[in-house]
């Protein structure tokens, strides 16, 4: 049995230290930006550390740390500003970056160290890589001629080149430990002295302004195409070709988009963007001119050229940003090794408000920075607790796979008498095969509670108004099926058993509409028989996230009902 419903506990500890980490980027991140405080990232970095090195003394699994990364930077695009690859890179690289250094080191002052200061680090490589990504190799030669005028107005006998951003590396060297160190006193103080969750006794004053429900948008992989084609055109075309060409094309691309998203209009609005716009185009006019000899109109070119580059990169990072929305896209996890984030990043979403109202304001985060942070991270072990519980109680989807005339049938019969000698109640439906001299010539529907039938397919029912593969299908037995499985008319809460989903279900027919509203109730454990190709299909066109598979390939019936009967089990 391939179990994909229970999240595995690194999973569910990553969910719930991922939404603590992703509470404080939107709370007190939008705290700091409405204040305008300075280093306001490095900050954020930093309490970023400090909960990652303080909740690894209570959970000590190998691999949380990229895990809690990559979920904050997925929960950071639920915020409706236009920039987000920045932060959501910076994020997941910052919870890697202490993954590889505490498995490099061990768990332990060196490790967490180390770790600390290269998260802290990538915030300000990161910067830098931008600007180079943004403007090109331009924005290097407007910088060294820079640092070699103020070298010759101070009249400084040293190379002045690598002093700003060695002094500035320093600086977020010396919060990378700051953090590490704070996160370990944390961390050891919970070790020894465990701190029991109390509710929040205040009214978190800071709200999230960055959080906010998305807006409905008609997501097409078309216009994503097209979307990654015009920004590796615009820079084809920055290139090779003369500025009245990239101008008139980038000017139509960029008008194109604003038309279409409200993202890229965003960010035209932003006055930040137009004064970068400008004070790159100055200064390139001043330094070019004066530094390298060109003339005045080429160096303004060049000055144009950048901010061009820089618009079609910001914009159209903007504008992918709101394409990668769309469900296909996200259904592609299911696909993946990473096929338990989807169900962890639901719960995530389901804990955000309550973590958003346990954020200590700044005042008392100011006043008692490890008390607060022990709050938070008893309040994770409190949560962790609370999910696992709930898990146990949650309604399960079991499919049973396998060919045609594999026994799929008979493992429901047989299962649906092992419940019942266990006094355990069973709701249904499944098919029974009819044989006549030998040969099959269709199927009868059983009520699986009242053990009554009806002919549901036939060979010799030429006439069918609706018919599947050879055989003509009964609309009475159609009728039966979705009346017992109105989910108003199912008496137990212990399993509901639907035999053979597939062709006609995929279309939306067949038992279809009951097994969506069976599952959207959420009320019932649900066992489907489904062919082995078929099985991924009625997954995404049912929307399945908790799921268990029984393979009858790999599975005897017996085995199978038994791990059926001790997952349930858990409930009942």
């Amino acid at each position: 049995m391939n179990s994909k419903v229970i999240l595995n506990e690194k999973w569910l500890k990553a969910s719930i230290i991922g939404t603590v980490w992703a509470s404080s980027e939107i709370v007190l991140g939008s705290f700091l930006h409405n204040l305008k405080v300075p280093f306001s990232g490095s900050i954020l970095t930093a309490i970023g550390i400090v909960l990652l090195i303080s909740s690894s003394y209570v959970w000590i699994d190998k691999g949380i740390f990229w895990r809690s990364g990559l979920i904050c930077a997925l929960m950071k695009t639920m915020s409706p500003s236009a920039v987000i690859f920045g932060p959501m890179i910076a994020i997941f690289t910052e919870g890697v970056l202490l993954e590889i250094s505490v498995r490099a080191f061990g768990r332990n002052y060196i490790g967490f160290i180390i770790g600390a200061i290269l998260a802290s680090s990538w915030t300000f490589a990161q910067k830098i890589l931008n600007f180079l990504i943004f403007y090109g190799f331009n924005i290097v030669e407007l910088y060294k001629s820079l640092m070699l005028f103020t070298q010759k107005q101070l009249n400084l006998n040293f190379n002045t080149l690598w002093v700003p951003i060695l002094l500035l590396l320093a600086v977020y060297v010396l919060a990378g430990i700051v953090a590490a160190v704070l996160g370990i006193r944390t961390g050891k103080s919970l070790a020894s002295h465990p701190v029991k969750y109390t509710p929040a006794h205040y009214q978190n004053q800071m709200q999230p302004q960055d959080f906010a429900q998305r807006l409905p948008f008609n997501y097409s992989i078309l216009w994503l195409i097209f979307d990654l084609v015009c920004i590796l055109v615009s820079l084809l075309l920055l290139s090779l070709t003369s500025w009245y060409i990239w101008g008139v094309a980038i000017s139509l691309i960029v008008m194109v988009w604003v038309m279409k998203y409200k993202r890229a209009l965003k960010q035209l609005m932003r006055p930040k963007f137009w004064i970068f716009f400008g004070v790159i185009t100055m200064l390139t006019a001043l330094v070019f001119t004066q530094f390298q000899g060109k003339a005045l109109i080429d160096a303004i070119l060049i000055g144009v050229e950048m901010n061009f580059r820089a618009s079609v990169l910001i914009l159209g990072f903007s504008v992918l940003g709101t394409e990668l929305y769309n469900p296909i896209i996200r259904q592609f996890f299911h696909n993946t090794r990473f096929k338990q984030l989807p169900l962890a990043l639901e719960l995530s979403a389901q804990s955000l408000p309550m973590v958003i109202s346990n954020i200590p304001d700044m005042k008392s985060i100011l006043k008692n920075p490890i008390a607060s942070v022990s709050q938070l991270i008893a309040y994770s072990d409190y949560r962790f607790s609370q999910l696992k519980q709930e898990q146990n109680f949650l309604p399960k989807v079991f499919i049973v796979s396998g060919e045609i005339d594999s026994g799929k049938t008979f493992f429901v019969k047989k299962l649906v008498a092992t419940f019942r000698l266990k006094q355990m109640q069973v709701e249904g439906i499944y098919s029974e095969k009819i044989i006549e001299n030998g040969e099959r010539i269709g199927y009868n529907l059983v009520d699986i509670r009242t053990k009554t039938s009806e002919i549901f397919l036939r060979k010799t029912f030429d006439d069918a108004p609706e018919r599947i593969g050879m055989f003509g299908i009964y609309p009475q037995a159609i009728q039966m099926g979705n009346q017992i499985l109105n989910h108003k008319n199912l008496v137990t809460k212990t399993l509901v058993a639907i035999d053979e989903v597939g062709k006609l279900e995929l279309m939306g027919k067949g038992w279809s509409e009951s097994l969506a509203s069976i599952l959207k109730n959420n009320q019932h454990h649900v066992l489907l028989t489904v062919r082995s190709e078929m099985v991924q299909k009625v997954l995404e066109r049912f929307h399945v996230s908790r799921y268990e598979i029984v393979n009858l390939k790999q599975t005897s019936v017996e085995d199978g009902i038994e791990k059926i009967l001790a997952s349930i089990g858990q409930r009942y």
